[in-house]
């Protein structure tokens, strides 16, 4: 069995696969104050919770964009499970071309999205949309070539950012609206956050449409933890969940 780690911002999104398929997931909030201790027994924690011996796990695969956790979470599968972890970083096999400037930009979490995408669409160009604590935008060819992409800020950074700077602006519950127009400050905030983000990732995936891929359109994946909100949209052709955690339990594979 593979355990597979993406620590992200604000929350860690875990699971265990077993021959290519996930047997479940989890999510707990990141913090680099956390010590190795926690993380171990909270990770066999949730395992005795699924009825899986931690003896049972034989790898274990982490993508970080927050480097503090790294080293708790390393220590922490040494302690817990006896296994050095496989860490998705700069120097690993991953199949892809990285066409950034400077590839060690890019974060391990894009980097797992395209190495799914290329596994699972061997032959189709995608741009993939995924909604963490940003929103991010990846191209990917069908000769497994990383483009490049776009940074937006995401929906729960967007509400903060009103809630903290703003004198009279509250929380609220980021759903989608029944209409744009809003007839209450709450309704006017979702709305603003919703269509604000549809707007500007269809804006985007347009231009790279057209920069990228004008004679072989793409197909577009999205996945992350609001990318159900926009699941009735016209923006993806596809929603995936676990497209992280998939291209992570590729990843170890390919450097075994």
């Amino acid at each position: 069995m593979i355990l597979c780690l993406d620590v992200g911002n604000t929350q860690i999104y875990g699971g265990v696969f077993e021959d290519n398929k996930l047997l479940f997931r989890f999510r707990k909030q990141s913090s680099p104050y956390d010590s190795s201790d926690e993380y171990g027994l909270f990770l066999r924690a949730v395992l005795r919770e699924n009825n899986i011996e931690h003896g049972s796990i034989k790898q274990v695969a982490i993508c970080t964009v927050v480097p503090d956790i790294l080293h708790s979470l390393k220590n922490a599968c040494r302690k817990y499970f006896s296994l050095t972890p496989f860490v998705l970083q700069a120097g690993v096999k991953t199949g892809l071309q990285i066409k950034y400037r400077n590839p060690l930009e890019v974060g391990s979490d894009r980097i797992a999205n395209a190495i799914a995408v290329t596994k699972m669409y061997p032959e189709q160009n995608a741009i993939i949309v995924d909604f963490g604590t940003a929103i991010t935008l990846c191209a990917v060819t069908n000769r497994s070539e990383y483009l490049g992409g776009v940074i937006l800020p995401g929906l729960r950074l967007s509400m903060r950012s009103l809630e903290n700077n703003t004198a009279k602006l509250p929380s609220v519950e980021i759903i989608k609206p029944p209409s744009c127009l809003g007839r209450s400050t709450v309704e006017s905030i979702q709305s603003g956050l919703y269509f604000g983000a549809y707007g500007a990732i269809k804006e985007c995936i347009q231009q790279i449409k057209q920069e990228c891929f004008k004679e072989e359109l793409p197909l577009v994946i999205g996945t992350g933890g609001f990318a159900s909100l926009f699941a009735n949209s016209d923006l993806f052709d596809e929603e995936i969940d676990d497209l992280v955690l998939m291209g992570l339990s590729k990843a170890i594979q390919m450097n075994l």
